[in-house]
């Protein structure tokens, strides 16, 4: 029996040390390591492995070692940060793959990238074919970052020349079926609002597992009984329609006047809603 508590003993404090070093060591995901971070994440996993069920080896020890392992690379980390020279050692430079649309075949060897596997790469970053590719370059991390053609790029409002208001993150103001004062106030919200518009949607306080308002003041819930459907907000596209239904309504009213100042003030009004709805008109249709 003793020789399992010893066991317990040495694997529950393999843990604890390996937990405290882990999380001295930052948050980074396994994609962002670089190799010696990796093999170093590995060697300490071996070595906490090692020192909770080798009986006969010295435990202290095996936890010096295992601090070293972590201690070391997180000094190195440390004087990246002040030196690029030994960021540049440690963790590489990027390789530039395709260049203006150009496949560089000697950086591809250098790499030891084969044609497929660049290809692969690239599909992973929705881009099917090299002539849609003006930019690719392989970062330390072994993620390949892609720049597309001007001309295969998304369209965004930017090339549309629309003005588009910042939006900001939705704030949750119920939780378990509770409401959160301090994100109300945040709003401006006031409970009786909050009730108000869990009303329109015909859903009650406790059903609600999940309560966020978005940038736009649009209530979203999601409920305990699945089996509930919560209709839609509406108020946006009414507004959008009615919006629309002016537009119109201006530009018939100055095409069957005769009064030549009511057709130049109805056309203005409908110029002007015209550019209305092409700025608030993407944000009102959104689903």
């Amino acid at each position: 029996m003793a020789g399992w508590l010893d066991v317990f003993l040495r694997t529950v404090g393999s843990i604890v040390v390996l937990f405290l070093l882990t999380r001295m060591n930052g948050k980074r995901q396994i994609s962002q390591l670089n190799i010696f971070e990796y093999i170093t994440g590995i060697t300490v996993g071996s070595i906490a492995a090692f020192i909770s069920s080798d009986m006969e080896g010295k435990y202290f020890a095996g936890l010096l070692s295992m601090a070293l392992w972590m201690l070391i690379p997180l000094g190195l980390s440390w004087l990246t940060l002040k030196s690029k020279k030994l960021r540049d050692l440690i963790d590489d430079k990027g390789v530039i793959l395709i260049k203006q649309g150009k496949v560089l075949e000697d950086n591809l060897t250098r790499v030891r990238y084969s044609a497929d596997e660049l290809l692969e790469q690239l599909r992973q970053k929705n881009a099917f074919s090299v002539a849609d590719v003006e930019f690719a370059v392989l970062e330390p991390n072994g993620n390949v970052s892609v720049l597309l053609r001007t001309d295969k790029q998304p369209i965004t409002p930017s090339h549309l020349a629309w003005r588009v208001p910042t939006q900001r993150e939705p704030t949750a103001v119920i939780m378990d079926g509770k409401i959160l004062d301090e994100s109300l106030v945040t709003l401006g919200w006031s409970r009786a609002r909050l009730h108000a518009e869990l009303e329109k949607i015909n859903v009650t306080l406790e059903n609600v597992f999940l309560g966020q308002v978005d940038s736009r003041g649009e209530l979203y819930v999601d409920l305990y009984d699945d089996r509930i459907q919560t209709p839609p907000a509406q108020e946006h596209k009414m507004l959008l329609s009615l919006l629309r239904k002016c537009q119109a309504d201006f530009e018939l009213y100055a095409l069957s006047t005769e009064n030549q100042a009511a057709k130049a003030t109805f056309s203005l009004a409908a110029r002007k809603l015209q550019t209305c709805l092409q700025l608030t008109g993407p944000l009102l249709d959104r689903t």
